[in-house]
This record gives C-alpha cells, sequence and structure tokens, in this order.
C-alpha cells in the first residue's frame, strides 16, 4: 500500500476515535448557530450544508438563524433605495422593510432547498432533514434613540419556547430568520446576533455558535484567542474603542454566557469543515467563550483514574515511567494533581511528602503528546513548588531517566541516592538507575 495513502487512513482513523467522546456528548443537545447571508452566498454554502445535516443525523437539535445583510443591500440598490446604519443597526424605512422581506424570503427558501436534498452518491443521500420555520420570535420597534427614528428595525421582545421545543422534538431542524412580529401584526427587522442570542438563552441551549466573517478574536500581538471566559471576554472589550463585526460577536457571546448559555463560539466561516472542526477536536479552531472553567490545575479524585491511566501508559511502555497498576494508582489518587481540559486528563504529576525531612518527590509527570509545547508540565511543575511550601516543605526530589535537562533548565540540581529520605532510598530502583535532581524552595 502507497505509504501516504496509509498515512491518511492512520489520520482519519485517529481523528474518528478522537472525535467519539464528542459524538457521545452532543447527542441529544440543543445547538442554535448564526450566520450571516454572506455565508448563503457563498459558492461553498454547499460543504455548510452537508456538515449541519451530518450534525444533524448524529442527534443534534439545531436551530440555525440566518442573516439576508448583502441580499437586502442588493435589492436596496436595485431600487437605488438610500440605507443608512446608526451604531451598526439599520434604519428601516418603508422602502427598505419590504426589501428586508423580500431578502430574507429568499434566503429562507435557499436554505429548504439545500437542506431538502437527498441526491444519491452526494452526502445529503438519505438524509430526508425536516426543516420548521416560523413566526417563533416576537418583537417590538427600537423608537426613537439619541434622535434617530429607526422606524421598522426592531428588537426581540419574546421567544416562542414552546413551539421551538415541539419542532425539535418532532425531529425537524428549526430555522429563525432575522425578522421579528408584533401582536398588532407589524414586521421589524432584527440582528441575525440578537435573534440567535435570544433564541439561545430562552432555551438554555448548550452551545451558540457564531459563523463569523471575519478571523476571530486576537490578542495585541494578533494571536487568535482560543479560549476566554466572560471576564476576561469583557475586560476585552472594555480595551476596544471600535464596533467592528467581531466585537459584537463577542459582545453577543458574552450576554449569552451570562444569561446560562454553558458555551459559545466564533468559527471562521471561511475554513472548510469549520463546524467539524470546532466541535470534535479539543481545541477546535476558534474563539471559545465560556462561564467557567475551560481548563484547571487541580487535586484529582478517584473519577480521574482511567484519564491517568490513559496518560501514563505510553510513558510505561517505553520506559520513561514506572509501570503502576490501577489498583495502586486508586490507592495514590490523592497524591495525584491533574490538568484537565473540556473533561480530558492532558497533563497529571504525583506529589509525596516526607513532612518529617521537610522533603517531597515529584513523580510520574506527565503531558499528553498534544500540549507537550504549551508549558503545561512547567504549569504542573509550579503548582506542586506552591503546595510544598504552603505544607512547609523546604525542598523538592526528583528521579528520572529521561528528562534531566529539562529539570536543569527549571532550576533543579543533580544530587545523590544520599539525598533521598531515607524511606525513600529503600525502594529505589537499582535496575533503572534513575538520577537524582533536587530543588530548594
Amino acid at each position: 500500500m502507497n505509504n501516504d495513502v496509509s498515512d491518511n487512513n492512520q489520520q482519519f482513523v485517529h481523528w474518528f476515535r478522537q472525535s467519539s467522546p464528542y459524538i457521545h456528548a452532543f447527542r441529544g443537545r440543543t445547538f442554535v448557530l448564526a450566520f450571516d447571508g454572506a455565508a448563503v452566498a457563498d459558492a461553498s454554502f454547499a460543504n455548510l450544508i452537508h456538515d449541519i445535516a451530518l450534525l444533524n443525523s448524529l442527534g443534534i437539535r439545531l436551530i440555525l438563524v440566518h442573516g439576508a445583510r448583502p441580499q437586502i443591500e442588493k435589492r436596496l440598490r436595485e431600487q437605488n433605495a438610500k440605507f443608512d446604519y446608526v451604531n451598526g443597526l439599520r434604519v428601516t424605512d418603508d422602502i427598505a422593510l419590504n426589501c428586508v422581506k423580500q431578502a430574507v424570503g429568499s434566503v429562507r427558501v435557499e436554505i429548504e432547498a439545500q437542506l431538502s436534498m437527498g441526491l444519491a452518491n452526494s452526502p445529503m443521500a438519505g438524509a430526508r432533514i425536516r426543516v420548521a420555520s416560523g413566526n417563533y420570535v416576537t418583537a417590538q420597534p427600537l423608537g426613537i434613540r439619541d434622535g434617530v427614528d429607526y422606524c421598522h428595525t426592531g428588537e426581540v421582545r419574546r421567544i416562542d419556547t414552546k413551539a421551538i421545543q415541539q419542532r425539535l422534538n418532532d425531529g425537524a431542524i428549526v430555522l429563525a430568520s432575522p425578522l421579528g412580529y408584533s401582536p398588532t401584526g407589524e414586521t421589524f427587522n432584527l440582528t441575525a446576533n440578537e435573534v440567535a442570542t435570544a433564541i439561545a438563552v430562552a432555551l438554555q441551549a448548550d452551545k451558540l455558535l457564531f459563523l463569523t466573517e471575519g478571523d476571530g478574536i486576537h490578542d495585541t500581538d494578533n494571536h487568535l484567542l482560543r479560549e476566554l471566559n466572560t471576564e476576561q471576554a469583557q475586560q476585552l472589550l472594555n480595551r476596544q474603542q471600535n464596533t467592528s463585526d467581531e466585537l459584537q460577536y463577542l459582545r453577543h457571546a458574552i450576554l449569552a454566557c451570562l444569561r446560562g448559555v454553558s458555551r459559545t463560539h466564533l468559527i471562521d466561516r471561511h475554513i472548510d469543515g469549520c463546524l467539524l472542526q470546532e466541535l470534535f477536536s479539543r481545541d477546535g479552531i476558534g474563539t471559545l467563550i465560556t462561564s467557567g472553567l475551560f481548563e484547571e490545575t487541580r487535586q484529582a479524585s478517584i473519577e480521574d483514574v482511567g484519564g491517568i491511566l490513559n496518560l501514563i501508559r505510553p510513558l510505561e511502555e517505553n520506559g520513561m515511567l514506572v509501570r503502576r497498576s490501577r489498583e495502586q494508582l486508586e490507592l495514590e489518587i490523592d497524591h495525584f494533581i491533574v490538568v484537565e481540559r473540556d473533561g480530558t486528563i492532558v497533563a497529571c504529576a504525583a506529589f509525596y511528602p516526607y513532612a518529617e525531612e521537610s522533603v517531597a518527590e515529584l513523580a510520574c509527570l506527565a503531558v499528553h503528546p498534544d500540549y507537550r509545547n504549551a508549558n503545561r508540565g512547567g504549569e504542573l511543575l509550579a503548582y506542586t513548588e506552591k503546595t510544598a511550601k504552603q505544607n512547609k516543605i523546604n525542598r523538592i526530589i526528583v528521579l528520572t531517566t529521561h528528562t534531566a535537562h529539562w529539570f536543569l533548565e527549571r532550576g533543579y540540581e543533580q544530587g545523590n541516592l544520599e539525598d533521598l529520605p531515607v524511606e525513600r532510598q529503600q525502594l529505589y530502583n537499582y535496575q533503572r538507575k534513575s538520577k537524582v535532581f533536587i530543588k530548594m524552595l
């Protein structure tokens, strides 16, 4: 077999196995997905539809919220009508409202048509997706603000959660448009982001996903920010003076998380397969905003035994770590510290104090291969050193066969067998011939 083909097959098998926990976790969950009209007009929209169909087939309950900005502006230009934006919102007069209705209707029909495809030998074969759209959003006018009459531009007043839940329970994908209706029969132009946020909050959705037109939220060095909690996101927002689309997404993401949505994702829609890459890999490709901690370093519990074993087994097999049985690990679990990332143990270390000699041993330091260049080992080291100081330990010892230089670079000095606590000397494995390193605290 060709080596390239074999490598590709192995990569596929590896990815599929790695994605299986997410497939199990997402079944029956409710996701709200928002995208602009530019995504619908893009030649790659069919690929996005295929990925949406795949999510639906995996048992994910989906609400799609579409925009229609470019389609609306095209119709306004065709009628030589002006269109004004104030504070990022369109002023919707009578002519603009007619254009909005036409554009939104056209986009909605296009999405329904795409989701209805079922050609043989295509990704949609056998999908048989049902789409439910309707008047799920009750709206009210923005009115006059700062001297500006927004006319038919409105804001969300209420979401018909019961109707949406019924459609989801029937197995349909719910499709919501950026329009709202009043009890008096008026129609209001809304923003897709506001509608998506309101629906996600009303349903307490598990995820709110924005497919963005830009390439994500970046720090001052232009590095993509992978995860932010709501406090960090708000601080970033407060430092910005502009009203870019990316910051508008961020504002809605913060609001959703503060009002009960567990996680909001900002994903660059221009990346092929962006939804699959974001949802079915541990790190994703976009920016995650969460109300809680996405990653934390903490004391291990008995529930972590399986994750620790999966992490250390490869290192035991190549001789880097001493083999531990599950029973031994369960007995010693109180000595372990773990780094948990999105439900997966990505690093661990054990901390054995010898209080009478004011010394502690750091052992079983392991980091998942995907995170060895991200300083997880250094973070664990800092955590154990802080713990040692709190317990009045004045020196830490390490025995290693493979990572001597790593510890030397972090302030450890080579010692001797006699530097070990007497109890630990009696357990020393002369076959492994591990070197001893010491750090004074």
